[in-house]
């Protein structure tokens, strides 16, 4: 059984990425909150995805690689739109971080996770990396196709 456990985090406007981002394509078979089916592209990789329900920090995940041509097809029956990302992996105080850029109607939206082996485990938090957004469903890549960040309102975004 895979277990995911990830804290989340905004991204400050002054991030840099150290290295070079993958470009992501990815949608939702099913965006029910207690099991969701993600199909995703990562570079030219096929995934799917099935992940449960959040409780804290932690939730089971599931990822296959599929076909890039079958991930295709799959994409095509996903809701609309497509959440469209680079996504930059940054090592600081030996724990990896992934950094997601967000573009299309998300654009704007930059968010930081870091997945811990335990919900306690503790860890160094960057310079870059801004409010806990851990738990709050918005932030989900499965809420950015129903509620995409290009129209969220100010007190949304937290300006």
């Amino acid at each position: 059984m895979g277990v995911e456990i990830e804290r989340k985090f905004k991204v400050a406007d002054d991030f840099r990425p150290t290295g070079v981002g993958i470009s992501m394509a990815q949608g939702y078979l099913s965006r029910d909150p207690k099991r969701t089916v993600r199909i995703r592209i990562a570079g030219m990789q096929g995934y799917l995805t099935i992940k449960s329900e959040t409780h804290g920090a932690a939730r089971l995940e599931y990822e296959y690689e599929i076909p890039t041509e079958e991930a295709r097809e799959l994409l095509a029956l996903c809701e609309q739109p497509l959440v469209e990302k680079t996504r930059y992996r940054e090592t600081v105080a030996g724990h990896v971080w992934e950094v997601d850029v967000f573009h299309g109607a998300n654009a704007g939206l930059v968010i930081a996770e870091i997945e811990l082996s335990s919900e306690v485990e503790t860890f160094v938090l960057p310079a870059w990396a801004g409010a806990e957004v851990t738990g709050e469903k918005r932030y989900y890549n499965s809420a950015l196709i129903a509620h995409p960040y290009n129209i969220w309102s100010a007190e949304e975004r937290g300006d």
